[in-house]
């Protein structure tokens, strides 16, 4: 099946496959923090067993959604909970396989194997932009990874994954406007035991992974935990013999849980991943004008969009270095609870890709990114007896960003200037009329090379109180106050010359050089000045025909200035400086009906700070500086930066950093729980003023705020048990998304359209079967089916569908099916075969504009099938 559909609504396929009938586990619920079972543990998932075994049909099982222990019946938020057996079962393995079992959760890889987005209910951002924080917090074992570069490493050894729906800022601080992913890991055992894991596949998929846990002393135990995965890619590079979209990966990870008395508990953990891979998968969906210019140059590009062929003149280098440890201690003392974890990261993320995605030797691009990142939160909580209880807390950030990068030309690059220009020997005449070198532009080894650092500290104090007035009636209030300040500076070097000279300004200078019998050389501020104010009308009228395409043939060479000179922040004018603060609230009630219905109502608002728009593409915000007439210096009218003579040559408008993002969000929930049988159904109305978009223009990426996006929906899922050993799911969202205020997007205003790349349904469902044999062994049987309902992907390209009037926009739909079927024998020993897109479903991940390519567009397919054997022992 395939879904590339330009400007056609396509079919609408909703039929559930063959199978994959029923129902999810989902679950709103509502809080009641006295009624808890006793633990130990502020952040630990409770299972029945640690052992897989048949699929519980009921909710009993602790979660940390709002940093208490409460069961998922009883928690009065909307949150989808994915146990480690579900991983398994399923051959889930890192986060980006998560959104097939949690539907509204959306993951997207691209450019690189480290450019992940989270989205949830629509809403989420921060790819390919360490400047910018994700809408979406991730947390594993309670410590915040601040960019989804890292948080991508293998899951192993988790408990439970936690998916919150909506904005978390009360509890989570000030990147959860959108929503927050919580990974949490089995901690060490005092009973000596563990696990070990071999997955082999098609394209020679190879993965190990396992585990052992056990005591070091009466109060001292251990955990060793890693993962091997490597896999040949689906993609070939056909012109380099290489394949791309590999998995080369690994990760390990120690812990030590500590108990010096039964009142204090002391968890260390320290971990490392690394990976090392070609990515990412593209080709071309609609071969533009240049198309026959990358010809002419010898160069090659795939037009069969899933014949998982690239064309490149490179091979694509992914390397990523993520690691970092934390202590987490928790003390009991009656009643009150004291939790403190401490963190330090590194991340290392270094990339080279060729950025026309053609094989012709036009330009590549290389990122070199450092992030460094202390975290320190505690907090106090209650459990009192009466009917008054809070949690209060403190969480301090830390965290400095370095990246260096630069743009390479190709030995291609002058040719295919060349012939965009008008044809051979035309830049060579363009040199001679502007007194540059020969053969110097579009030549030179670098087009730029940049060098940007970011330092952020935050800090925040948050808290919740519930007041249960009568026996199963709780009021929850919640704040959190955050102030997050950022200082970045950026500074660029451009080296083509062509893109040093405005080309309006070239011919007033040499206008009024030969006016006044004066060497272009010797014409400056001053003297352009004076000639104004001596000659208005002869200045004017030069102006008039340095700025007509009719009479300046110069004009048209602005198409090649792809790199002009960077106006370096901070400046006396731009202090390179953000300052941020913001109060959020909730406000809740929620009620047990009895002792099987809960139900609640919320309101909360969320907070996610400013973002810095660490790139090439960063310029002064318009009022700083106006640019004149085709980015003219000579003739741009007085604004604070040409003022205090920081104009630099074809400097242009955009923005420095988005301001922040401010949610808030009107639910209303219920869940019940019966025995065999269970549904939750949340329904919310959330809106995010100032949502940070980030969008590629064809040339570079825009960073704006969009006035207001909201969206409408709801959340339900079910749990059916119907005979033993049997367990149906269904969950489904429905997201109803409008751009409220959207009149400064690349692509024109989008007030009132809904936003491209949210489907308005998405569905997961599964069923499983556990077949238990007198002996003991038993065989589970898994099948689950993801439906995305037909979208846009985007709002339009910029360059593509703004030239036909934003039309033939690019849609997809998705349906996924999976399955798995596990022997496991009372001895430990497990052996299954899995399918991952079963029915091998083609659909378009996303498009973009080609790279310096106008009328082309690029896009990246969905994999394909994956299938194999697995054999697992537990011991």
């Amino acid at each position: 099946m395939r879904s590339i559909l330009s400007g056609i609504a396509g079919s609408y396929r909703f039929t559930l496959l063959a199978g994959a009938a029923a129902f999810a586990v989902t679950a709103p619920g509502v809080a009641h923090a006295q009624d808890l079972p006793d633990s130990d543990d502020a952040d630990e998932l409770v299972l029945e067993d640690d052992v897989p075994s048949a699929p519980e049909s009921n909710n009993q099982i602790i979660v940390t959604a709002s940093k208490r222990e409460q069961t998922l019946q009883e928690v009065p938020i909307s949150v989808s909970v994915t146990s480690g057996e579900t991983l398994e079962q399923a051959q889930i393995r890192d986060v980006l396989d998560l959104q097939t079992v949690t539907p509204s959760l959306r993951v997207s890889q691209l450019q690189t194997s480290s450019a992940t987005t989270f989205i949830i209910r629509g809403f989420g951002n921060g790819d390919n932009n360490f400047g910018i924080e994700p809408s979406v917090g991730v947390f594993i074992d309670g410590v915040f990874r601040s960019r989804s570069a890292g948080a991508l490493g293998d899951l192993n050894n988790v408990q439970r994954i936690e998916v919150l729906n909506g904005p978390q800022s009360t509890l989570f601080g000030k990147n959860a406007s959108a929503g927050v992913i919580s990974v949490v890991t089995r901690e060490p055992q005092y009973e000596f035991g563990g696990m070990v894991e071999a997955v082999y596949g098609n394209f020679n998929q190879v993965f190990l992974r396992g585990d052992i846990t056990g005591p070091i002393t009466d109060n001292i135990a251990f955990s060793l935990d890693g993962t091997y995965q490597r896999r040949d890619g689906f993609g070939e590079i056909v012109n380099l013999n290489e394949e791309i979209n590999n998995r080369n990966r690994w990760s390990t990870r120690g812990q030590l849980l500590i108990e010096p008395s039964p009142d204090f508990k002391i968890r260390a953990i320290a971990d490392y991943a690394r990976i090392d891979e070609i990515c990412c998968q593209t080709a071309t969906l609609v071969a533009g004008p240049t198309a026959p210019v990358i010809q002419a140059l010898g160069g090659q590009f795939s037009t069969d969009f899933f014949a998982y062929e690239n064309f490149l003149n490179v091979v694509p280098v992914n390397e990523n270095d993520n690691y970092g440890g934390s202590v987490q201690m928790d003390y009991q003392a009656g009643p009150i609870s004291i939790t403190s974890i401490t963190a330090y990261r590194e991340l290392k993320n270094f990339f080279n890709q060729d950025i026309d995605f053609t094989s012709a030797d036009i330009a590549t691009e290389t990122r070199d990114q450092e992030v460094q990142t202390f975290t320190q939160e505690i907090r106090i909580a209650s459990d009192f007896d009466g009917p008054f209880n809070f949690l209060l807390g403190g969480f301090y950030f830390d965290e400095t960003i370095e990246q260096i990068s630069s743009v390479e030309n190709g030995s291609a690059f002058r040719g295919f200037g060349d012939l965009l220009a008008g044809g051979p020997g035309t830049l060579n005449f363009v040199e001679q009329q502007l007194g540059l070198p020969q053969n110097s532009i579009l030549s030179t080894p670098l087009l730029t090379s940049e060098n940007f650092r970011m330092e952020n500290t935050a800090w925040s104090i948050f808290g919740t109180f519930d007041l249960e007035p009568v026996d199963g009636l709780v009021f929850t209030v919640g704040f959190n106050y955050t102030d997050d300040e950022k200082q970045f500076a950026l500074s660029q070097q451009s080296f083509d010359p062509l893109a040093q000279i405005n080309l309006v300004d070239a011919v007033i200078v040499g206008q009024i050089a030969q006016a006044t019998a004066t060497p272009p050389g010797n014409i400056g501020p001053a003297e352009i000045a004076a000639f104004q104010q001596a000659n208005p009308q002869a200045f004017a009228a030069i102006a008039a025909a340095a700025t007509d395409p009719a009479t300046n043939p110069l004009l048209p060479l602005a198409a090649l200035q792809f790199q002009p000179p960077f106006l370096s922040v901070p400046n006396s004018v731009e202090p390179g400086r953000t300052n941020d603060d913001e109060l959020t609230y909730l406000l809740r009630a929620s009620y047990q009906i009895s002792p099987e219905v809960n139900v609640y109502a919320s309101y909360a608002t969320g907070f996610k700070a400013s973002s810095v728009n660490l790139s090439r593409d960063s310029r002064p915000v318009l009022g700083d500086y106006i640019p004149g007439p085709g980015l003219s210096t000579i003739l741009a009218p007085p604004s604070p930066i040409l003022n205090a003579g920081l104009a630099t040559p074809n400097l242009t408008t955009g923005s420095r950093f988005a301001g922040p993002e401010e949610a808030e969000v009107y639910e209303i929930g219920m869940k019940a729980q019966w025995e065999g049988f269970g549904f939750n159904l949340a329904l919310f109305d959330q809106t995010i003023e100032g949502f940070q978009s980030f969008a590629f223009t064809g040339l570079g990426f825009a960073l704006a705020n969009a006035g207001e996006q909201s969206v409408k929906g709801f959340e339900f899922d079910a749990t059916i048990n119907p005979v033993d050993g049997l367990v149906l799911t269904f969950a489904t969202t429905y997201l109803d998304a409008l751009y409220d205020d959207f009149t400064g997007s690349p692509l024109g205003d989008l007030t009132g359209q809904r936003p491209g790349g949210i489907p308005e349904w998405a569905i997961a469902t599964s069923a499983t079967y556990t077949h238990e044999f007198d002996s003991g062994s038993r065989i589970i049987t898994r099948v689950d089916y993801n439906h995305e309902s037909n979208q846009d992907i985007n709002n339009g390209l910029p360059t593509f569908n703004a030239q036909r009037g934003n039309t033939q926009i690019f849609r997809r739909e998705v349906n996924l099916v999976n399955a798995s079927s596990t022997l496991a024998l009372e001895n430990g020993l497990e052996i299954g075969v899995f399918a991952r897109n079963l029915l091998d479903d083609e659909y378009i991940l996303t498009v973009f504009d080609g790279v310096a390519q106008a009328g082309t567009v690029s896009g990246y397919p969905s994999p394909p099938r994956t299938y194999g054997g697995v054999v697992r022992f537990r011991f």
